[in-house]
């Protein structure tokens, strides 16, 4: 029995970047041996075993050979013959088909060390074909070794066209997609993934939706971009320099879906995109499979995005009321902090506007602030209940809102002064 550590671990070692996760291989053994030793197999289509103690996966070495359509489509040999070249054949990039032994020599019979020193993307044999998720994930590496710049192999590009093409993507299950585009969406470049899948041909059948939005063309004086596809890969990779939820990232990715419904007659504009994009982000909901909390950001970025970027002294106190309550800022204030985030990513997303403050977001924060000072208790105590206690609260919110807007007029005036 020889074990070697393969893969992502290599990869990142040999990146002298920090290792995450830790996968092995065994060679010379079967299923019997590893459950000897204390192992534990989980799954029932791969010989995959977690260790005892650190938990991490040891898979025996195996070979595949398609036999069928789909992930379980796959006819699996992890006898105890099979070689760890023969094992490392069956990976999708050549970066990801090293291994190094017990006594750090590294394995490397596809050339993936040089790969890594020329920044190349490159399938480790014509078997890439059988697996289309293989199109997704290296779309994710793309995003993932952005700050590496690593680059798609001629051979590997025309490859991925190619799968696309003969339909290869109508065998993904719709969870799968999702895992990969959640990864990529924590990536520092989640917008590479995007861009990497438009430049095959593969965004148009995976998300058709944000696929119409590129050559949609927007308003030149806010957004000197243009292109509405443009826009929103910006915005998203605005997110990912602001935060490091997955919420938000999303929300930034979904919420100018809308923009793809508007009819070429009222471009540049796009009136209540806001609205015809609401019913596209459930659907994405519902298809994939998003979180609940995830889901419930992004539809509330997409209704709200464009009355927050309206919010300032000009905006009535009434409409004020109704962001905030529409936006339940008051009972759930840790979610509207984030949904102005993703408005800030929405701002900052646009050619020359990157390091421009977004002066919105400290409003509405001073906004709910003034709200919170109202203390129903007060009012409970002063016999008010019901409608009656509602109508009170909403009395002195407005109240509130209309000092916290004098309030900034005098420091405005103030300021003007100095």
């Amino acid at each position: 029995m020889q074990v070697y550590l393969v893969g992502g671990a290599v990869r990142d070692a040999l990146l002298d970047i920090p290792i995450k996760d830790r996968d092995w291989v065994v060679v010379g053994a079967q299923a019997d041996d590893l459950l000897a030793l204390g192992c534990k197999q989980v799954g029932a289509d791969f010989p995959v075993f977690l260790h005892p103690q650190t938990h991490e996966e040891y898979a025996l070495a195996r070979t595949e050979r398609k036999s069928g359509r789909g992930y379980h489509g796959f006819e699996v040999n992890a006898s105890p013959e099979v070689t760890l070249e023969e094992d490392l054949l069956r990976r999708d990039l050549t970066i990801n088909a090293m291994a190094l032994s017990n006594s750090g020599e590294l394995i490397d019979p596809y050339g993936g060390k040089q790969d890594l020193q020329n920044r190349v993307l490159r399938h480790v044999s014509p078997a890439f074909m059988e697996d289309p998720l293989r199109v997704l994930r290296v779309a994710r590496f793309k995003a993932q070794l952005a700050p590496f710049g690593f680059q798609l192999a001629d051979e590997t590009h025309d490859l991925l066209c190619e799968m696309v093409r003969q339909g290869e993507l109508s065998d993904l299950v719709a969870e799968r997609v999702w895992q990969e585009m959640s990864k990529a969406l924590m990536t520092t470049r989640p917008g590479l993934f995007f861009a990497c899948l438009k430049d095959i041909g593969a965004l148009s059948v995976l998300f058709p939706a944000l696929d119409s939005l590129f050559k949609v063309p927007q308003s030149e004086m806010h957004h000197p971009e243009g292109d509405a596809g443009v826009h929103t890969l910006m915005v998203l990779d605005a997110a990912a320099s602001l935060s490091d939820s997955l919420d938000i990232r999303f929300a930034a990715l979904v919420h100018d879906l809308g923009k793809g419904m508007t009819h070429p007659s009222f471009w540049p504009k796009h009136p209540d995109h806001e609205q015809a994009g609401l019913p596209i982000v459930e659907e994405w909901g519902r298809l994939f499979r998003v979180p609940k909390s995830t889901l419930q950001l992004a539809l509330r970025a997409t209704e709200w995005h464009g009355w927050i970027h309206r919010g300032g002294l000009s905006m009535s106190l009434t409409d004020m009321l109704k962001v905030l309550k529409g936006c339940d800022a008051f009972r759930q204030p840790d979610k509207f902090e984030q949904l102005l985030t993703v408005c800030e990513a929405d701002h900052l997303g646009r050619k020359g506007f990157e390091d421009q403050p977004y002066v919105q977001k400290d409003f509405w924060l001073g906004a709910l602030d003034a709200c919170k000072k109202v203390d129903p208790s007060v009012l409970a105590a002063d016999g008010l209940s019901g409608e009656k206690m509602a109508q009170a609260i909403e009395q002195q919110r407005l109240a509130r809102l209309d000092n916290f807007k004098t309030q900034l007029v005098l420091m405005a005036k103030s300021a003007e002064r100095d």
